[in-house]
């Protein structure tokens, strides 16, 4: 990630600099965030927050250095973009709430069109195009009318980042909001999930599997549970496994419950912080896999 985003922008620009030096509308355009410093957007995956912010420095960095030279700017989309990492992450249906690459290539050319003197501004999508008279986003969704994903790095959670508009040097003040209560879980709906999961496993799902997998569920009908895919014909039940678990997940029983129905994708949990994985990464992919499969009946 260092290598392709914070590295490789520092060095392909170094090394076209000279060239665009030479014309008369130069422009970079870093597909990068805002440089928000809300910890939400460092807690899950730092390496990758880092790799990102690099190249957002590097506006900052070159957009005041080759002023009146070549415009630096960066672009990121408000929303989550249908790309080939999107199904990755996502999985199966995830399309339905992403916008196609048509909008961030519109925007691109948005940008592309202004003058130099257009320089050191991290923009949003939705933004620069509503300037340009765009009313109309359904074009650009893959399943016009469906809710849209957010995107990474735009505070769409309970704290948001304020800060002046113009102000580069200055450090975003963190506010908080005031928390809203957590909905509340169905009665007896992580029971009833696990009751659906047990008549659901077979002698092949646990030659497939090969894992134990912990739940550390908050909230009403919570606590420990556990679901055995290593014994034969596997099992389920309230409190901890009889072996060690390979993989311990921590989330809140609603979250659980949508999770197994097929409402909440898991890497979408965790990736937001909703959903906390301790163990074998490869198996908690296994398991998602496995909750694809279910979905139907729970």
């Amino acid at each position: 990630m260092m290598n392709i985003n914070t590295r490789g922008t520092y060095l392909t620009s170094k090394a076209c600099i000279p060239y665009l030096k030479k014309s008369k509308i130069a422009h970079i355009l870093n597909l990068s965030p805002p440089l928000n410093l809300n910890p939400l957007w460092f807690k899950q995956h730092c390496a990758y927050t880092i790799a990102k912010y690099g190249m957002s420095m590097c506006v900052l960095g070159m957009a005041e250095e080759f002023k009146g030279e070549i415009a630096v700017n960066a672009l990121w989309p408000k929303t989550a973009i249908y790309t080939a990492a999107m199904d990755m992450l996502g999985g199966s249906g995830i399309e339905s709430q992403c916008r196609k690459v048509d909008i961030m290539a519109d925007a691109a050319y948005c940008i592309f069109k202004k003058p130099k003197s257009f320089t050191g501004n991290f923009i949003i999508d939705e933004n620069i195009l509503k300037e340009e008279g765009i009313k109309n986003f359904d074009v650009y969704a893959v399943t016009p009318g469906h809710p849209l994903l957010p995107d990474f790095f735009l505070d769409e959670q309970p704290v948001t980042v304020t800060k002046e508009p113009a102000t580069h040097g200055a450090l975003p003040e963190l506010k908080e909001k005031e928390a809203q209560p957590p909905p509340k879980p169905r009665s007896g709906a992580v029971e009833g999930t696990f009751r659906i999961v047990k008549d659901s496993l077979s002698d092949d799902i646990v030659k497939a599997t090969q894992a134990i997998y912990q739940f550390e569920l908050s909230g009403e009908d919570g606590g420990t549970w556990f679901l055995d895919l290593k014994s034969k014909g596997g099992n389920v039940g309230h409190g901890e496994p009889s072996d060690r678990a390979d993989v311990v997940m921590s989330m809140s029983t609603d979250d659980f419950v949508k999770m197994f129905s097929g409402k909440l994708k898991p890497t979408i949990a965790f990736m937001s912080g909703r959903l906390k994985i301790k163990g074998n990464m490869a198996l908690a992919i296994k398991l998602e896999k496995l909750m694809n499969q279910m979905n139907a009946r729970l």
